[in-house]
């Protein structure tokens, strides 16, 4: 038989299962649908961890290439002041900058805002957690000079107000008044953060005149970075000293665990519908035996009728495929992923704004086709030569 022959043959076939589609489409529509679903909530808890990783490495660009800490028992304590002098001739440095930050809790709606306190007159304006502020930074020595987000504001309640007041651990009243304002673009970087002098922040937390949370160090070379980190870990026994790559990948192994966990039982659900799509196909009604009857006297072979169970499982797949696939890009680029934001990102009550941008992966499509038209394709293959040996005297 000709290649052409061939061919033509196939597009008969394809023919008659479109048709056969169509008669059985309350069927293959209920299938279609819970399929679809599956794959939608699939792709996106992998379509989510891809963009929430590529989300962090944008904005970790803004943080220190080396972050030192003080541990005590395994837990974070304050450093002295002097811990930058001794490091500071430690060839490779380019900069370091001494940083007090913390968590205030708002006992009014509940959320907790991070506090940080820079030396910003010295050799700290680099060393902002983002670009593009609108209004003035906090001065060199200020008390009551503040740099906040859109949505620590709202979240005060403030309204057109510049002032506000904080309570130190001693239950005085400290006050603040905005001079900046961080660019609504950078929400998901500053979504929770009160930026304030090192002096101010000090005051807030009633910490001691010559302590500090950690230091942000600059290397001039970036090959360097590595290796300057373990001379300060020498020079500064008991600190953890971390690196900017580092973070990254913690960040990559929790998304990926968050995203694996939920996609771990997404998986139950896409093997309970296998077995469902086993069960149905395997169950041929009397007018699926008449069929195929009917067809084998018509002069049809076994292949062919396995060709045809073979399209129908393989159309009705790719469909899901490409409806589950396509809503999943449009839960996650229009409704930034929804449905599974508190389970990627936490409950917290002053949550920044998102925008995930996943990358288009060549290797994300196979996967999720991989983990879900294969295993369909493969629950009707029994069912679907157990439909292709009907004997044609079994016709009615």
């Amino acid at each position: 038989m000709s290649i052409r022959l061939k061919l033509q043959r196939q597009l008969n076939i394809l023919d008659y299962t479109l048709g056969s589609l169509n008669r059985k489409k309350t069927k293959n529509f209920g299938i279609l649908v819970i399929f679809s679903l599956v794959i939608f909530l699939f792709s996106s808890f992998l379509l989510m961890s891809r963009g929430l990783t590529e989300l962090a490495a944008q904005v970790l660009r803004h943080a220190p290439e080396i972050t030192v800490q003080q541990l005590v028992a395994g837990r974070q304590v304050s450093l002295t002041a002097d811990a930058a002098a001794r490091i500071d001739d430690i060839f490779g440095i380019k900069s370091i900058t001494p940083r007090i930050w913390g968590y205030y809790f708002d006992e009014k709606n509940g959320a907790n805002y991070t506090v940080v306190g820079l030396d910003l007159a010295e050799n700290g304006s680099h060393a902002l957690p983002v670009e593009g502020i609108k209004g003035e930074l906090p001065t060199a020595g200020s008390m009551g000079e503040v740099v906040l987000s859109t949505g620590v504001r709202r979240s005060m309640g403030l309204g057109e107000r510049k002032s506000f007041s904080l309570f130190r651990p001693d239950l005085e009243l400290v006050s603040f008044t905005t001079t900046g304002v961080f660019d609504e673009k950078t929400e998901p970087v500053t979504g929770d953060i009160l930026l304030v002098s090192l002096e101010a922040a000090r005051n807030l937390f009633a910490m001691g005149e010559d302590e500090i949370t950690d230091l942000m160090v600059y290397a001039g070379n970036q090959r360097e970075i590595d290796t300057i980190a373990a001379k300060i870990a020498d020079r500064l026994p008991g600190t953890r000293v971390l690196t900017r790559d580092q973070i990254l990948k913690t960040y990559s192994v929790v998304f990926g665990w968050r995203s694996g966990f939920g996609s771990f039982c997404l998986l139950a659900s896409l093997a309970a519908f296998a077995i469902l799509a086993y069960d149905k196909a395997s169950g041929l009604t009397r007018e699926d035996i008449r069929e195929v009857g009917i067809l084998k006297v018509l002069g049809w072979e076994t292949a062919d009728v396995m060709a045809v169970r073979f399209w129908e499982s393989t159309l009705v797949s790719l469909l899901a495929f490409l409806l589950g696939y396509g809503l999943a890009w449009v839960h996650i680029m229009w409704w930034q992923g929804v449905i599974f934001k508190p389970l990627l990102l936490g409950w917290s009550v002053l949550r920044p704004g998102l925008t995930i941008a996943p990358p288009l992966l060549v290797e994300d499509i196979i996967l999720i086709l991989a983990f879900s038209v294969l295993p369909y394709l493969c629950a009707t293959v029994v069912p679907s030569w157990r439909s292709s040996v009907v004997r044609a005297d079994t016709v009615v």
